[in-house]
């Protein structure tokens, strides 16, 4: 006999026309879409830095740096997020529409000429010199600075959660009985890697020969329709309900070891608090095995009469 199907955001059993394939259409456009458009605006950025705005190449090179650390650490509050609050529809969208405001304030910038600096100007008399370029002044840094920030937060809100979210569509396993035998993974990679492929092409070629606005525009454009594209499978999406984050759990256990280090570990292991709902998705038969690593954080599992236990509940507080 089969069990019961996995619930979804709301807690009610998962509906059998929701995932599977049909699904893919929506999650990969989406997919194509963002890295299209990460990659295009990524990809020739210290070029528009260093000819548009004239900040000097040392400067330009750690405005990129610091961007690129932040779209990289943003992630792991995403995920936070995703898995104890929001889930991970919620947040790729949400994501989605923090970046594409962020590409809006580029595309802004390339467009109106007064949140850009003048163009160099070149003494002709007595003789020609060095051009002499305006360096952005404040304001339209911050445009800069703004739009940039948008778009970290808006990376972090999708990059975490767009592979899990695929792969919650075909339940355990990753598939699906009756569908058919195509890798969510493999079609993931192909389109990740044909988008990028078409954005270091296709995109850097428009910014360097037709214009900047263009440039930025075509990726902003491909965003929208990413985030579009997204929420019109709304309906056909299995969405996972929130079952909290690894990151919190392993902050609990480290808090409740130092609260209880006084306590004297029992010898016998199976007298630590065991559950099976949360060792479930990481062990082979439900529960974990114990170890001689770490033993300080085994305090975290000793349980004592004064633990609170919420009214009506028969888990103690974590």
């Amino acid at each position: 006999m089969e069990g019961a199907a996995p619930a979804d955001e709301h807690g009610s059993p998962r509906k059998t026309k929701q995932g599977g394939f049909k699904t893919m259409p929506f999650i990969l456009a989406n997919e194509v879409c963002d890295r299209f458009a990460t990659a295009g605006f990524n990809a020739n950025m210290i070029t528009y830095l260093t000819q548009q705005l004239h900040l000097p190449l040392v400067e330009a090179s750690n405005l990129l740096t610091n961007f690129m650390g932040t779209a990289a650490f943003t992630p792991v509050f995403g995920a936070i997020i995703a898995d104890s609050y929001a889930g991970r529809f919620w947040t790729i969208a949400c994501g989605g529409v923090l970046y594409q405001l962020g590409m809006l304030g580029l595309v802004l910038s390339a467009l109106i000429p007064s949140l850009r600096p003048a163009t160099c100007s070149v003494a002709t008399t007595p003789a020609p010199s060095t051009p002499t370029c305006q360096r952005a002044n404040g304001g339209q840094l911050v445009v800069l600075y703004l739009s940039l920030l948008f778009t970290a937060l808006g990376s972090g809100g999708i990059r975490p959660c767009v592979v899990a979210f695929g792969a919650d569509q075909f339940g355990v396993g990753g598939r699906r009985p009756g569908e058919q035998k195509w890798s969510f993974f493999n079609f993931y990679f192909f389109t990740m890697g044909l988008a990028v492929l078409l954005a270091l092409t296709v995109v850097v070629y428009i910014q360097e020969n037709v214009g900047w606005g263009w440039g930025f525009g075509i990726p902003a454009i491909a965003m929208f329709v990413s985030v579009l594209s997204f929420v019109v499978g709304y309906p056909l999406y299995v969405r996972v309900k929130p079952g909290g984050s690894p990151f919190v759990r392993l902050i609990q256990v480290i808090v409740a070891a130092i609260r209880k280090r006084k306590e004297a570990v029992p010898e016998d292991a199976a007298m630590l608090y065991q559950n099976k709902e949360l060792d479930a998705p990481i062990a082979v038969d439900g529960r974990l095995l114990h170890t001689n690593q770490l033993r300080f954080l085994d305090r975290a599992a000793i349980v004592k009469t004064t633990d609170a236990i919420d009214s009506g509940a028969t888990e103690p507080n974590p």
